[in-house]
């Protein structure tokens, strides 16, 4: 194991502990096949990615998803890596990352295909791409999915990301805060502000049409979590298939739970705006593909930015083997 790998691992686990904010029931705890998953923290999509745990599919395949929610992917891959969880999902790109490190983490299928990120700006000055230069732009840590949305937007649009300040601002919530505060002149952020945002915040560019390559979740555990748990990670992943099926041909029942979990106001646009824009898009393909085009794709884009000295067999960073038996079960 290569140092970089060993340090992450080394984390330990109270620090990872302390990051995770879990939302789970105490029962729980006492269930035999408990399967630790880790999720962003909630937001107006909640609907897709507590279903399966909150309505009952775990359960029916035998297993019991406990949730625990993260802050951001890193602290989910450092979380699975240190052996606080069985599997989280998120960007793609750090896992690829971490195992040209020694890593053992496995991408096992992914959910929501396109992002609904995009790059939103502030004022009537901006009108492009090019116009940003010389300008800030919230995005999260380095390696993140906005992060990487924002450099190979820019990169499309003919706008070095030298030409501009990256700021890593953070979640969802404080970038959008951070645009509206006036603090930064764009970021990225989810579509779920669109519907609440001042008039002089607007889109610039959808991040489905700068970048329909980009993946934004995917669902990964690690080589040493599923020999040792080979069928209750099929287990989860076939509940995973039917939760996200039920999600995307049931409006009503998602944004119900997506209000549940965020606590959203009964008159909130939001959870109803996300599940309307995942359906219209595509987001969410409940067949958890693992398309190698776009993860090969965003291996040269890590390559380029220098985020990887050079690629790897991205077959190391794959698990097939398990969606197809969750495939095969969830079709029954």
């Amino acid at each position: 194991m290569h140092g970089s790998s060993k340090m992450m691992v080394g984390l330990g686990t109270a620090f990872v502990l302390a990051m995770l904010c879990s939302a789970s029931t105490p029962a729980a705890a006492q269930s035999g096949k408990v399967w630790r998953h880790g999720v962003l923290n909630a937001k107006s999509d909640a609907g897709f990615f507590f279903m399966a745990a909150k309505r009952g599919f775990d359960q029916k395949e035998g297993i019991k998803v406990e949730i625990k929610q993260v802050k951001d992917d890193q602290i989910g891959l450092k979380a699975l890596i240190a052996g606080e969880l069985d599997s989280f999902e998120g960007g793609p790109q750090g896992v690829i990352s971490a195992d040209a490190k020694g890593a053992d983490a496995k991408i096992l299928g992914c959910h929501w295909v396109v992002v609904p990120h995009g790059i939103y700006v502030r004022g009537n000055d901006i009108h492009s791409v090019k116009d940003l230069k010389g300008k800030s732009i919230a995005v999260s840590a380095p390696n993140s999915m906005p992060d990487m949305l924002a450099r190979a937007a820019l990169e499309k649009y003919g706008v070095d990301p030298s030409q501009v300040k990256l700021a890593a601002v953070g979640g969802d919530r404080e970038r959008y805060q951070a645009l509206v505060g006036g603090v930064v002149q764009a970021a990225v952020v989810s579509n779920e502000y669109e519907p609440v945002a001042p008039k002089d915040v607007h889109l610039l560019i959808a991040g489905r049409d700068a970048l329909p390559k980009l993946l934004r979740v995917c669902i990964t555990s690690s080589a040493k979590v599923l020999a040792a748990r080979g069928d209750d990670a099929v287990r989860f992943l076939t509940a995973e298939m039917k939760a996200l099926r039920y999600a995307v041909a049931n409006k009503d029942a998602t944004v119900a739970l997506t209000r549940e979990m965020t606590h959203a106001k009964p008159d909130d646009p939001r959870p109803g705006f996300v599940w309307d824009d995942a359906v219209k898009h595509h987001a969410v393909d409940p067949t958890l593909p693992i398309p190698m085009d776009k993860l090969e794709w965003l291996q040269q884009q890590l390559v380029k930015v220098g985020k990887l000295t050079k690629p790897i067999d991205l077959k190391i960073a794959v698990a097939p083997e398990y969606r197809e038996k969750a495939l095969a079960a969830a079709s029954k």
